[in-house]
């Protein structure tokens, strides 16, 4: 299928996309890995959306003291795999940062690379208490916690998997990297009540057949990676996968959408060189 200016009309110039990182949480179960999905609220671009974790990378998650407070690759690592020449990093803090703000789920270790337990009662409403903070947008309350709790972002949990840009003909466009992590034992999932109003584990195969049947709204991205976690029986084989795969060869998609009669549309998915 061509897209031409007949079919959508002339474009102005394009809204230069901005960096965003999201993660698909999973988890092992009887029935096989699962993913965490949460759907959005009512309001927004992408209100009502069954999405992943996830959001813009903010100034400050590419600050340069991420490299003391991080336990994977630093920014000149990141960058390369990420195929940038700078700020690569960002988008592995912006990935922890946003998952703890929308999940409840913090990808951190302690010092001796212990990963991070919250079983215990107060270790919880103090962790609570963090991340309301954060989700206040408090001013350094991320970098705070980790000096204080002695943490840090277990950005080497994280494996790079996708890219993706928003359509050219949005008003509001992200260029996003897609992660996958696996969830951290004695943590709780659960959405913000906000921004994400519910939540659940599902067998990726399972949400592929609710969106079939028209029960769960996906955009393509979201779908296009679950189909990529699909047929997993372990989340160590599918991290296995993932973590073999060259990233130089993760190609960007642009979904590219074509208008037809009233509000009917088609899609079509271009990947970039």
């Amino acid at each position: 299928m061509s897209r031409s200016e007949s079919e959508v009309g002339p474009i102005e110039t394009p809204v230069r996309p901005r960096p965003a990182a999201t993660v698909m949480l999973v988890r092992d179960s009887k029935a096989g890995v699962e993913v965490f999905l949460m759907k959005r609220s009512g309001f927004g671009m992408f209100g009502g959306l069954h999405v992943f974790p996830g959001g813009k990378v903010e100034p400050a998650d590419e600050a340069r003291r991420w490299g003391e407070l991080t336990s994977g690759p630093d920014d000149e690592q990141a960058s390369a795999i990420l195929g940038l020449a700078r700020g690569g990093l960002g988008y592995w803090v912006a990935c922890i940062r946003e998952c703890f703000e929308e999940a409840g789920l913090l990808l951190a270790t302690d010092d001796v690379g212990n990963t991070l337990r919250l079983a215990a009662p107060e270790a919880r409403t103090r962790f609570a208490v963090w991340r309301d903070r954060i989700n206040a947008q408090e001013s350094g309350v991320l970098e705070a916690m980790c000096v204080t709790e002695g943490l840090l972002l277990a950005t080497d949990q994280l494996a790079y998997v996708s890219h993706w840009i928003t359509p050219v003909e949005s008003p509001s466009r992200f260029d996003t990297r897609f992660f996958v992590a696996r969830a951290p034992h004695d943590q709780q999932a659960l959405h913000d009540g906000r921004e994400t109003v519910q939540s659940e584990w599902i067998r990726p195969e399972v949400a592929l057949e609710r969106f079939e049947a028209g029960h769960l709204k996906l955009i393509s991205p979201t779908q296009k990676n679950l189909e990529a976690v699909s047929g997993f029986d372990s989340t160590q084989g599918l991290l296995e996968a993932k973590r073999s795969i060259d990233p130089s060869t993760i190609p960007t998609v642009v979904p590219r959408i074509t208008k037809r009669d009233g509000d009917d549309f088609e899609e079509e998915l271009e990947i970039l060189p």
